[in-house]
């Protein structure tokens, strides 16, 4: 909710707005509307997922072992959900699993796509269980202002329009998506009588992944 209210959503009002926070840990999925969330998901799969996934699929495929920091490197500047028009590559470094010894490999966006496809796979599908809960009237709402996404996550390349081929609704990445949730506890706390309503947690959230 905190994310919703620092992108300015219009929590309160009787609309549906539709919001997707991928943070490091989790990625959480909501439909706010009256100050209450109507429909929402916690996945386990967010950026800390997406860089294991990439140190797994570099064992797997290149018997190499990676540190977290390197696969977050690698996400970071080749990683991608949607073929790009121009390829991307970048040198892989890590420890040989079979010498030991140092040794670095030339991947391309298309290996990093690859590495992340089930967990993006299983936060598509999250998402649009999410909004086939979703009354009616509130999709109607959504398919109108679209989704909205921020956290560090959103930023990866495709996520955007990946999304929105799969579940047919407009998508849009938050300006400044990093920091929409300090800004919402703000903006929650200038105007905590207003909006405390707003701060109850959901009983119906389910947790996934």
């Amino acid at each position: 909710m905190a994310a919703a209210i620092g992108v300015r959503l219009e929590v309160q009002d009787p609309i549906g707005n539709m919001i997707v926070d991928i943070g490091g840990g989790t990625a959480d999925i909501a439909v706010v509307s009256l100050g209450g969330i109507v429909a929402a998901k916690n996945l386990r799969i967010a950026g800390d997922r997406l860089n294991q996934d990439i140190i797994q699929y570099a064992r797997d495929e290149f018997k190499l072992l990676l540190g977290e920091r390197t696969a977050e490197d690698l996400k970071i500047a080749i990683g991608s959900v949607l073929p790009q028009p121009v390829a991307l590559e970048a040198t892989m470094r890590g420890r040989d699993l079979v010498t030991g010894l140092p040794r670095e490999v030339l991947v391309t966006d298309v290996d990093i796509r690859e590495a992340m496809k089930s967990s993006t796979a299983t936060l598509i599908k999250a998402i649009r269980e999410t909004i086939e809960v979703t009354p009616p009237e509130l999709v109607a709402d959504i398919i109108h202002r679209g989704i909205v996404l921020v956290g560090g996550g959103s930023l990866l390349r495709g996520l955007g329009a990946l999304i929105e081929r799969e579940t047919r609704i407009p998508v849009k990445v938050a300006e400044d998506p990093l920091t929409a949730v300090v800004r919402g506890a703000g903006i929650i706390l200038e105007d905590l009588d207003k909006l405390r309503e707003v701060l109850i947690e959901p009983e119906h959230e389910k947790a996934i992944g």
